[in-house]
């Protein structure tokens, strides 16, 4: 029974964890709401998209006399804002995003014009799109589960080492193992589909996805060292598993992948 409550909570923090990449992420969709003209305008607008195609930009707008248009621009260049109209479709206002290469990024504006005035949904601020190249679907799902069960069998292993009648070795190699195919077989496979490069993390550059992949290994490798000879180590895998946890809960893609135009 013990031994079940263990991995009930382990899975509880894992999905509380996946849950939360999931809301912070750089590339998942920018969520919230603007007035205009009286009307409360939520939008949910596009930060990756697949190079495959140019990407859609839409607004739920009821109101017919409001019009749109995107202002957009290369991320990090000094080019000038380029214009689209966004063209009306039943309730909502559709524009388009061209397609870039893979890791290039746009900066954009989404722009709403009534009789009386003129709104960014925004503000100030600009939306950062990154395009990517496409991964077949069944390595993406490979890869997603392996570093699913990695983070799983680390905060199981961490929880065992809290318990005296549990000796967490055995789920530490098998958090090492998970880790190692999910993150540094798969993960740079998925990379070079999606971005055109193996390994973007140290020595090679600053992407931090492969820098957190990194030095979660090497706190378990610390970790499993540390448990030769059959020693428990519980103080040693405790702390390579709130290590995973912790780097895991940096947002995926942050520092990520990018494209210098100016190169």
């Amino acid at each position: 029974m013990r031994r079940l409550l263990f991995w009930l909570l382990a899975v509880l923090i894992t999905l509380a964890s996946a849950v939360y990449q999931r809301l912070t992420g750089p590339t998942y969709p920018l969520r919230g709401k603007a007035a205009v003209a009286g009307e409360e305008i939520r939008f949910k607008l596009p930060r990756s998209h697949e190079i495959t195609s140019d990407c859609a930009v839409a607004v739920k707008v009821a109101d017919e006399k409001t019009s749109g248009r995107l202002e957009y621009k290369r991320y990090k260049t000094s080019d000038a804002w380029t214009e689209a109209n966004m063209a009306r479709e039943n309730d909502r206002l559709v524009g388009y995003l061209p397609r870039q290469p893979m890791a290039g990024k746009l900066a954009y504006r989404v722009l709403l014009t009534s009789d009386t005035e003129e709104i960014s949904l925004t503000g100030e601020d600009q939306v950062i799109i990154r395009f990517k190249g496409v991964a077949p679907v069944p390595l993406l799902v490979a890869h997603v589960i392996l570093m699913f069960l990695a983070m799983l069998f680390s905060t199981r292993a961490g929880l065992a080492a809290l318990d005296r009648k549990s000796h967490p070795r055995k789920l530490a190699l098998w958090t090492i193992v998970l880790l190692f195919i999910g993150g540094f077989i798969l993960g740079p496979v998925v990379q070079k589909y999606a971005f055109g490069a193996w390994w973007t993390g140290f020595p090679f550059g600053f992407d931090l996805t492969d820098n957190k992949t990194l030095i979660a290994m090497a706190g378990w490798v610390v970790a499993l060292v540390a448990g030769r000879k059959g020693k428990p180590a519980r103080g040693w895998v405790l702390l390579a598993s709130v290590l995973m946890l912790v780097i895991f809960l940096i947002p995926h893609s942050l520092l990520g992948s990018e494209l210098k135009y100016t190169e």
